[in-house]
């Protein structure tokens, strides 16, 4: 199962590497979402709301062109069916997002009215090829408010805890921002934390410094492998 999931892993990683070239390969530079100067690292632990809604989105802040960079990393617990993020775009300008995690996850982006921008889901249709061009860096969003749905795909059972990591940026930057997000505390639901719940909490605990501790001017991939790496 070990095994498996870091498989899984790699190949999550492989595609984001591709992404990143394809990415340098469209805006004619030698790297892509470079860190410029000396980058500013902020990190926050935060719990999620009880609230399986939009209303209950977890905020993981604003991002600006070529100057911040958005980090999030947390767990779809068991019996979770979904978790949600909002963040603030301040202008009009190609969107590149990263992601690794275990398999059976569904991501979508959605605007400030809940329409869906891009899926990940490959049945979705368009919604499908601007999740492909989100992930190249070549997906153009406006300016405004947006959330990001995260899911179990179809088929997936509901008793499997997910975990995962996403990373948001547009062009370079020089201030990264790194958010973990708990479950909500036993009463805001009203229910006891399972096992699974209990050691998944662990785990986010344990991110929490190993954000803390990575160094300035990382890849994406090594920022994202580095939140993700205690959860398998």
């Amino acid at each position: 199962m070990a095994d498996d999931a870091l498989s899984g892993v790699n190949s999550m990683v492989s595609s984001l590497n591709a992404s990143i070239n394809n990415a340098v390969e469209a805006i004619k530079k030698s790297q892509s979402n470079q860190a410029v100067g000396d980058v500013k690292e902020y990190s926050k632990t935060v719990k999620k709301s009880a609230l399986t809604t939009t209303a209950g989105a977890t905020d993981i802040g604003v991002l600006a062109k070529n100057t911040t960079r958005l980090n999030v990393a947390s767990t779809l617990a068991p019996n979770d069916k979904v978790d949600f993020y909002k963040f603030k775009v301040t202008q009009k300008g190609e969107m590149t997002m990263g992601q690794v995690g275990d398999d059976g996850l569904r991501v979508q982006l959605m605007n400030k009215l809940g329409r869906v921008v891009a899926d990940s889901d490959p049945k979705a249709g368009d919604d499908y090829k601007a999740f492909k061009q989100l992930q190249a860096g070549n997906l153009t969003v406006d300016k405004g408010d947006y959330t990001l749905r995260v899911s179990r795909d179809k088929g997936q059972s509901d008793k499997d805890p997910k975990n995962y990591a996403m990373q948001l940026v547009m062009g370079n930057y020089s201030q990264d921002f790194d958010t973990v997000a708990k479950q909500p505390a036993k009463g805001d639901t009203g229910m006891a934390l399972t096992t699974g719940q209990q050691a998944t909490l662990d785990g986010l605990n344990q991110a929490i410094g190993s954000m803390n501790s990575i160094p300035t001017g990382q890849t994406g991939t090594q920022k994202l492998m580095g939140s993700f790496s205690l959860f398998v």
